[in-house]
């Protein structure tokens, strides 16, 4: 494949993820969506997996619209996803992990805003009863919970780090990256970036 450079517009919105985290268990259903982001439709659901770029629905004609992740899977579905219209615009990028483990740390899938009560959840497959979970930030401890919540009220820049938890004799979570921002603004920018050319047996619009 062909690498290029163009001009594309990059709006400050994220993708839709239902349920609204970056971690989830193998098997488990992923719903990834950009109908509606500042206001236009028709967007297509990009993924990045392993430096293979490419839509998130099998086919490029059926790309618009909602991406649905039935049985979710760690070698095909962890990655990048953001949303991309005509090849000129697109999103920001939300990162998803799909994991074989038994433990999954529950943090919101898009930026959080500054000033906003963030709680955060350990929770491990196939559960029903509580238990006692360590958190950690950028590998530090930061404390632990009976019922598998921490909360971080009123966060700042400062909360912004690399998150995990862990549970005794179920293992520990992945990391992954909680932003912080200072609003929800749908302002555009022009930025350029490397763009892979799409293969050729694939059809336009």
């Amino acid at each position: 494949m062909e690498v290029r450079v163009a001009d594309i517009k990059v709006y400050s919105g994220f993708p839709e993820v239902v349920p609204n985290r970056q971690q989830f268990f193998e098997l488990e259903s992923i719903t990834i969506s950009c109908e509606g982001l500042s206001g236009l439709t028709g967007w297509r659901v990009m993924k990045k997996i392993n430096g293979d770029l490419r839509t998130c629905a099998p086919t490029w004609d059926r790309a618009t619209g909602p991406c649905n992740i039935i049985n979710a899977y760690p070698k095909t579905d962890s990655g990048e996803y953001w949303c991309e219209m005509g090849r000129t615009q697109r999103s920001n990028s939300v990162n998803i992990t799909v994991t074989e483990s038994h433990v999954i740390l529950e943090i919101p899938a898009q930026p959080v805003t500054q000033g906003e009560n963030v709680t955060l959840h350990c929770r491990k497959k196939d559960a029903n009863s509580n238990y006692t979970a360590k958190f950690y930030k950028n590998g530090v401890s930061i404390g632990s919970s009976s019922s598998g919540n921490i909360m971080a009220p009123t966060v700042s820049k400062s909360d912004e780090g690399l998150y995990k938890c862990s549970i005794a004799d179920a293992g520990e979570s992945p990391e992954s990256w909680l932003t912080v921002s200072e609003d929800h603004a749908l302002e555009s920018v022009q930025e350029t970036y490397a763009m892979v050319r799409k293969p050729s047996n694939v059809k336009g619009n």
